[in-house]
Formats: structure tokens, sequence, C-alpha cells
């Protein structure tokens, strides 16, 4: 399977995040996209609200001019970051008021958050979502339709 640049690089990125305990979903610099553009919060310029899918004046006419952030375009950061905190059971947009997990650095949580991104990831790239591994446990006639390999 041959992918991106910025793919492989976007997930490179969240692993040692996660692993490092650097990831934050409430922290632009932290959050997945912040961390997906090197920990800079120049990409929270493009929307209005954190979690908003809504791009505001400067995100439209960097979206216009064709611009890209780590490879991905301002439509994409944006739903990279509203697919994790939705995943990680926030109410969008991001706001103190909103609904929000009691502990937002809880390790499932975060997992389930990255989980989700690395799914919409890989629909942006075309290719199936790497975390599915479902088709492990398919099986024919009692035997296992695909192998596993190490």
């Amino acid at each position: 399977m041959i992918i991106s640049k910025r793919f492989e690089d976007a997930i490179r990125k969240l692993y040692e995040a996660f692993h490092n305990n650097t990831i934050n979903p409430e922290c632009c610099k932290q959050c997945a996209v912040g961390n997906i553009l090197d920990n800079t919060d120049s990409w929270k310029h493009l929307s209005d609200d954190h979690g908003s899918l809504e791009l505001n004046y400067v995100g439209k006419v960097n979206q216009g001019f064709g611009r890209k952030f780590g490879g991905y375009t301002p439509v994409e950061l944006l739903k990279i970051e509203a697919v994790f905190l939705d995943a990680c059971g926030y109410e969008l947009p991001f706001h103190h008021k909103n609904k929000k997990p009691d502990n937002p650095r809880d390790k499932e949580i975060l997992f389930n958050g990255l989980s989700a991104v690395i799914a919409y990831l890989c629909q942006l790239e075309g290719i199936s979502n790497i975390m599915d591994y479902s088709k492990l446990f398919d099986y024919e006639n009692d035997q296992p339709t695909h192998e596993l390999v190490f």
C-alpha cells in the first residue's frame, strides 16, 4: 500500500503525542490538529470556534487559494479536529458550557478520539482504515479468509 507523506507524518505525530502524553483536546497546540501541525496554534484562526466546521474569512481565503497546512486544506483540518473532539465526547463547537468528558486526558478517551481521526485520515487518502482489524475474524467454511501476518 502506498501512502502519502502527509498521512505518514500525521500518523507518526499522533502516535508520538499519544505515547508521550502530549495530546490534549482542550489545547489548540496539543489537540489532534495542533500535533499534526507541529504543536502550533495558527490553524485556530481558520474558524471562530474550536471544533466548528465553518471557515471564517481567514479560513475561506486560505481555502480559496488552495493553501495547505501539513498537507491538509483548512476544511480538512477543521474536520479532523471536529472528528477528534466528537469522538472524545465533546459537544461541538467546544465551549466551557457544552458537554465534555469528565477526564479529557483519559487514555481510553484519547484512543477513541485518535481512532476516529485515523479512520477519517484513511478516508481522505482513499485507503482502508488501518485501525480496522475486523477482517482478521472473517471466515468461510470455518476457515479464516485472511492470514495474520506479523
